[in-house]
Order: C-alpha cells, then structure tokens, then sequence
C-alpha cells in the first residue's frame, strides 16, 4: 500500500461532496506572513498557498482542490499582476498534486520520491482526483519534476530576478515517504509550509506500512521543529494557519500528544482525548489505529 489507510477516504468513501464553488473573481487570499499568501477550500478545509516576491513572482504550493476553485486562483494571480513561476507538491496524495492550464506551464517541482509515487500510483491518483473533485485535466494531474535528491533549496524564478527568493525544502517520511515541508524566511516575517501536518482541524495520519509508523513521525516533528525555529507562521495542509511562535509551538505540542495516547491506545490504553477527534477525522483516526493493530 502506497498511502496510509486513513487518508483514502479522500478517495472518496467519506468525502464530502462538493459544495458551491467560487467564481473566477471570488477566490479569497490571507497574507499570513509578507509575501505569504492562503486560500482556504470548501473540502476539508485544504490550503493553497502563494509565496510571492516582491517583483510578483509566485511559486503557488499544492492548489486545490475543486477545478472552479484551482482556476479562481489562478485568476485572482492574474487580477493582482502576479506571474506564476513555479509549482511544488509537498506530497503525492491526489489533493495535493492538482494543476491547472490556467497556472500556466512553470516547472511543478516535489521530492524525488513524492514524483515516484505520484508517477507510480497514477491511475489511483487519477480516479481519486475525479471521484471527489471531478474535471480536472489528467495530463496536469501529478506532472511533476523531481528535486535532487536531498536538495536542501528551492529557487525561483531565474537569477536575474531581482525579486527571487529561495525557500527550504525539508524533506521527511511522515505521513508519506518523501513528504516536504517548506521554510519561508524573508526580514520581515518567515513561515513553514507543513504539507499534512501539524493541522488543528485533523491529527497525525502516520504511514502505516513505516518500519516505524509512529516513531518515524515523531522523527519528523523533530526535523521540522529544528528547521523552521523561530517561524512566525504555521500553514497546514488542512485548516487553519496558526499565527505567532506560541500558537506554531501549540501546534507542535499538539501532534506530539496525540501521538503518545496513540502508543497508549496500542498498549492498551484509553482512546485519544483530541478535540480534533470528530467527525471524518474520528473515522480515520479509528482506521488507522486499527491498521496499526494488525501489523
């Protein structure tokens, strides 16, 4: 299995149908930090986010998720006299690789690894992508080109660009193998770009075919923690950013709770007490202790 079992119900068992879309004109945009820039969807609460330079440059990572909201985006850059210059993917779950012509055609990067996956488990990529957010072009989804491996940078646009800024990559094998995360430093504010974790609205979904599903995650709280001190902004793949280094801490503190009842759970324990252990997430949460029972 290429992907833990709780997020397959983003393959549709338990997705939420689609609710109205925005229009071309109504895609809204939250500066988090300078130059940092969220969009909030209608299906589990999934960012897109712009990390722009001052010349108008946009590197956009992991748009979503509906078609309508994927072009609103792209038309909102056009509004404001941005120009996309590049694309990432922090990790290859179908929600998480989406495009659209309307971006233009800039160099969509991700992990050697998540390019792999992504590459190697098209057809379910596919199928997913259109059971839950049906009419997107399939020669978009997951086109992407892989890092180096162990590339530690990502630049863009060209050198000449007076505004180029470089962001870094921290590549890990929580939740995903080859899942990254990005670290935006500017002199006025930084932020990590977390892919899908450290959400306040869904707890940690850990790789479960791991050698050390748990232990790995942890790995990877430390690895990102390390790497993005002293940000100032959070933003998950899901839910909201969290704004201000004590409410990144809580984050942080947060996962790495859930995490230890998860091990007392497996012990034996009681079940998590997790506020965000509700609805979907309570069902994912139940799979995946479940999956990791029978190991």
């Amino acid at each position: 299995m290429d992907e833990p079992t709780p997020d397959e119900p983003r393959d549709g068992d338990l997705a939420a149908p689609p609710g109205p879309s925005p229009t071309a004109r109504d895609r809204d945009l939250v500066e988090v930090a300078p130059g940092v820039w969220v969009a909030t969807a209608e299906i589990w609460t999934t960012t897109s986010t712009l990390v722009v330079t001052p010349d108008g440059e946009a590197l956009v990572v992991d748009p979503a998720v509906t078609v309508a909201e994927v072009e609103a985006l792209a038309a909102t850059v056009r509004a404001r006299g941005w120009r996309v210059t590049a694309g990432f993917a922090t990790h290859p779950h179908w929600d998480h690789v989406l495009w659209s012509p309307a971006l233009g055609d800039a160099p969509r990067w991700a992990t050697a690894r998540t390019t792999d996956a992504t590459q190697r488990r098209r057809a379910s990529v596919l199928a997913s992508a259109e059971a839950a957010a049906p009419g997107h072009d399939p020669a978009l989804v997951g086109a992407l080109a892989p890092l180096p491996r162990g590339a530690l940078r990502l630049a863009w646009p060209s050198a000449a660009a007076t505004g180029t800024r470089t962001v870094t990559v921290v590549e890990h094998d929580a939740h995903a193998p080859g899942h990254a995360a990005l670290v935006v430093r500017t002199p006025h504010g930084s932020a990590l770009l977390a892919g899908d974790m450290l959400s306040d609205v869904e707890v940690p979904l850990v790789d479960t075919d791991s050698r050390d599903p748990v232990g790995v995650y942890r790995g990877a709280l430390d690895a990102l923690e390390l790497a993005a001190r002293e940000v100032d902004v959070l933003v998950p793949g899901h839910g909201s950013p969290a704004v201000g280094r004590a409410a990144v801490a809580a984050r942080f503190a947060a996962d790495r709770g859930y995490l230890d009842a998860l091990d007392a759970a497996l012990r034996g324990g009681p079940a998590p007490d997790d506020r965000r252990l509700t609805g979907y997430v309570a069902e994912w949460h139940d799979a995946q202790l479940e999956a990791l029972r029978s190991r």
